[in-house]
């Protein structure tokens, strides 16, 4: 298999519908609906490429969420 483009739909055999994150000529990076974030080496990665685009909650956003610090609890 050859580099697939970014936010590319798939099906795995294993680990069903996903998103390719971030591929080269190394590694694949998907994350699944079902099974997180999983890494594969390109050249031996087997997955059915679907057609369309993948449905929004599948496609990771660019930016990371900022956390909230927490409130300190007040001593008596």
């Amino acid at each position: 298999m050859q580099t697939l483009r970014e936010t590319q739909y798939l099906k795995h055999e294993q680990y069903g519908l996903g998103v390719v994150t971030q591929s080269n000529s190394q590694r694949t990076t998907i994350e699944f609906e079902n099974h997180g974030t999983k890494k594969f080496v390109t050249s031996l990665l087997v997955a059915e490429l679907l057609p369309g685009h993948a449905p929004a909650k599948l496609v990771p956003s660019k930016q990371s969420k900022a956390r909230k610090p927490r409130a300190k609890k007040a001593t008596p």
